[in-house]
């Protein structure tokens, strides 16, 4: 076979690789044609505020403006999100119920392991988007950086407290931070992010850790000071704050997150019906700036291959974590 002869059949080939999946994902939209049937339910395990609220309730509008379908929100906070997760994952998989929620969900398995449901009861459907996470000092502390706190740490074990948010990635984090660099700092583990911002604003606290969606007005209106961000590079909403890396601080990328998940057995078909309209939402382009805005997010939609080995990878980087320390959720 001559050079020009091969390389065009590999050239049909691999167009054919690339248009397969775009073909079964058209027939699988069309199958799921006679889906909705009736309203579709959106649970979020957590209370209105918050981050996941608010993300959830967006979504919720731009699907009913752009499919005409009935779409409720419907809260089910308790028990650090285990109690919606839980009515979820008993749902019937019918696609009629799906669950968006934030990034604590994939910890509650170390954390309480007799939860009353199982992660595989659970399917992925996409990742919307994250944030990292922002440490910020209470303006009246000395601290212009995370070095800065690590040495003042160093110089006097258990004084410096940092505020946390219990059964969390952060809480996880800030214990990683302490035990790699050789830091005894007083972490103070809090019940809600809104507890915890107000002791840092009111200076109980002398640093907090929470997502950018949380911290940002508080930073812009120079009541907390930002120190470091917990990403793997610097964000574009704090473009002169060092990551912890660049500060020499030893401790795994960070990031909040926001989900959806829907119980286990849902067809393939409506799956990707409603991945895509999720996605059609997130991405049109007023609810891309909503979510910048408001959250700082960078929006993802990823598939839902590509969610569930993300969720893998966190949790065995994470559970270790807890394991080795024996952290406790509350």
């Amino acid at each position: 076979m001559s050079v020009l002869r091969r390389r065009s059949v590999l050239i049909g080939s691999a167009a054919a690789t690339v248009a397969a999946p775009a073909v079964v994902k058209a027939q699988n939209l069309a199958q799921a044609g006679d889906w909705p049937k009736g309203p579709v339910k959106i649970i979020v395990p957590f209370p209105p505020g918050g981050s996941t609220d608010p993300v959830a309730r967006i979504i919720q509008a731009k699907l009913v403006d752009q499919t005409g379908w009935q779409v409720i929100v419907d809260n089910k906070p308790g028990g650090a999100s285990v109690v919606g997760a839980s009515i979820a994952a008993k749902s019937p998989p019918d696609g009629q119920t799906w669950m968006v929620t934030f990034d604590s969900h994939i910890l509650n398995p170390a954390f309480a392991p007799s939860i009353p449901y199982k992660d595989s009861e659970l399917m992925n459907v996409m990742l919307i988007g994250r944030t990292p996470q922002a440490i910020a000092a209470h303006p009246d502390r000395p601290y212009k950086t995370f070095a800065e706190v690590a040495a003042d740490a160093k110089a006097r074990p258990e004084k410096v407290s940092f505020g946390v948010l219990g059964g969390s990635q952060a809480l996880v984090l800030a214990t990683l931070i302490n035990k790699e660099n050789a830091l005894k700092i007083n972490l103070i583990p809090y019940k809600g992010g809104g507890p915890l911002v107000q002791d840092l604003l009111g200076g109980v606290t002398d640093i907090g850790i929470s997502s950018l969606a949380s911290f940002s007005p508080h930073i812009r209106a120079n009541k907390i000071r930002p120190v470091a961000v917990t990403g793997e590079a610097r964000t574009p909403a704090l473009p002169d704050v060092p990551t912890l890396a660049e500060q020499n601080i030893k401790a795994f990328p960070s990031y909040s997150w926001w989900g959806v998940y829907a119980p286990a057995g849902v067809p393939k078909p409506i799956v990707d019906r409603m991945h895509a309209e999720i996605t059609k939402a997130v991405r049109t382009p007023d609810v891309t700036q909503k979510f910048i805005e408001q959250f700082n997010m960078e929006i993802m939609t990823s598939s839902p291959e590509d969610f569930a080995a993300y969720q893998k990878s966190e949790q065995e980087r994470w559970f270790k974590v807890i394991k080795e320390n024996d952290i406790r959720g509350d």
